[in-house]
């Protein structure tokens, strides 16, 4: 028997072991997950294991290493997304690349950078809008929270119990929210450590109130349903109060938005009245010059507008 025939039957044997441990490793973590899944849905949450497909999870485990995707994570877990790190970078590039080459066909190529850099602001801005929107929701759920706490306190219920009844009752963003804390409970977190991150991923007044009075009361052992129950009626007036300032600020930020568009809109206008007047215009340094001190001004009106229209209650 040649040197070749023993190199192939050896090759072909190995090949044939290595299938078999590939097969037996494949049927194990498949029975694993099973058993995970069923154990999961005893105790009422296979939502994690048995969600949608993650898509790009390549991108996704390579971007979680970084400080970015981190960051990324932290303020996807604060909107309540269902998207990855590595789903939301790409579709975030995909944004860049189609307002670029937008801008690119509609105005002039000098615009395709620019349009790119506001495709980044875009999509944080979004996170920022998605974020401020479930703190928003998740503010006017407060008053309903305290008073459950409050009658679960007083009923002889520990902290733990009234967070994980109150997560089971109330809808989202604060049925979730608080089902993450009961999670964080239930591995060993602390109430301190847990109720802490609550209120870092969802910032805002009312609940840091409603965390400070939580920990001291945990803390000192003392009693809290006199707390919640004055902390109940002020997270009330605190709602109606946010409400009428909303409804008297709508028109503010509808123009600090409008202004913008607006000049865009005249922008081409002028190439329709003009044509190829925006190339002429970006063809000289004096024009980019122009352009950007002038898109520098609009982006300086709206923090403008904004900050003046924001009114802390």
């Amino acid at each position: 028997m040649t040197n070749t025939a023993l190199l192939t039957m050896g090759a072909t044997l190995l090949c044939g072991v290595l299938g078999i441990i590939g097969v037996h490793a494949y049927a194990t973590g498949r029975a694993q997950r099973q058993a995970l899944v069923d154990r999961l849905s005893q105790t009422g949450q296979p939502a994690a294991v048995t969600g949608r497909r993650k898509r790009f999870r390549g991108i996704d485990r390579r971007l979680r290493r970084t400080a970015l995707g981190r960051k990324i994570e932290f303020r996807l877990a604060a909107t309540g997304l269902d998207l990855t790190p590595g789903e939301f970078l790409v579709s975030m590039l995909t944004l860049i690349a189609g307002l670029w080459i937008t801008a690119q066909a509609v105005f002039s190529a000098f615009f395709g950078p620019i349009a790119g850099l506001l495709g980044i602001g875009v999509a944080f801005g979004f996170l920022n809008w998605q974020r401020n929107k479930r703190i928003e929701k998740f503010i006017n759920q407060l008053p309903e929270l305290s008073r459950i706490l409050a009658n679960a306190t007083q009923a002889g219920l520990a902290l733990r119990t009234a967070l994980s009844m109150a997560a089971e009752e109330l809808e989202a963003p604060a049925g979730e929210e608080l089902g993450r804390v009961a999670d964080r409970l239930a591995v060993g977190q602390s109430i301190d450590e847990a109720l802490d991150e609550l209120a870092r991923r969802l910032p805002s007044r009312e609940l840091v109130v409603l965390v400070t009075t939580l920990v001291l009361s945990n803390r000192a052992g003392g009693t809290v349903v006199g707390s919640l129950r004055n902390l109940t009626e002020t997270l009330e007036e605190r709602k109606e109060t946010r409400r009428e300032v909303r409804t008297q600020l709508s028109q503010v930020n509808l123009t600090a938005y409008a202004v913008p568009v607006m000049g865009l809109g005249a922008l081409l206008l002028l190439d329709r009245v003009m044509p190829g007047a925006i190339d002429r215009m970006t063809a000289s340094f004096l024009g980019q010059a122009a352009v950007v001190v002038a898109l520098v001004l609009y982006g300086v009106g709206v923090f403008v507008i904004r900050r003046l229209s924001k009114i802390d209650v």
